[in-house]
């Protein structure tokens, strides 16, 4: 293989690795009934009395609405100000 089919080979590799983790890729905007909202990735099943809004990555609330920022890593929810970890 000459050197151009080399640098050709990895540029097509790089670019299939970029698009698969993109398509793998998943993050939203859980808040809870609190006003608490944080990120989440991955697509989790919350339990019915948690009462959490899943909202797409990037939303935002609107003018007058109050919510606060909470991120926790792993899955789970906030419940009273606690961190519950989905099992």
């Amino acid at each position: 293989m000459s050197m151009r089919s080399n640098i050709i080979a990895l540029a097509l590799s790089a670019l299939a690795a970029l698009a698969f983790s993109s398509l793998t890729a998943s993050a939203a905007v859980v808040c809870n009934a609190s006003g608490v909202c944080w990120h989440t990735h991955g697509n989790y099943t919350f339990p019915p009395d948690v009462h959490v809004v899943i909202h797409p990555n990037g939303w935002h609330w609107g003018h007058g609405q109050h919510f606060v920022w909470r991120e926790h890593g792993g899955p789970g929810y906030w419940r009273n100000g606690v961190w519950i970890n989905l099992p």
